[in-house]
């Protein structure tokens, strides 16, 4: 599967959350598959938090 059909998958999921569930279900879904790509991408060896906290930038 590619990022196009996550990204489908996510936004029908969220779609169905907030149709069904209100914002606050929109909100937990949303929080819950960002957490899930973490998860996805720290198991394929994709996660480098390094550039998320600004570690490795040069500072000179």
């Amino acid at each position: 599967m590619n990022g196009t059909l996550y990204g489908l998958i996510t936004g029908i999921a969220l779609g169905f959350a907030a149709a069904f569930g209100g914002f606050s279900a929109f909100v937990i879904v949303l929080v819950l598959g960002a957490l899930g790509l973490l998860v996805g991408r720290w198991l394929d060896g994709k996660l480098d938090l390094s550039a998320l906290v600004g570690a490795g930038r040069d500072r000179g």
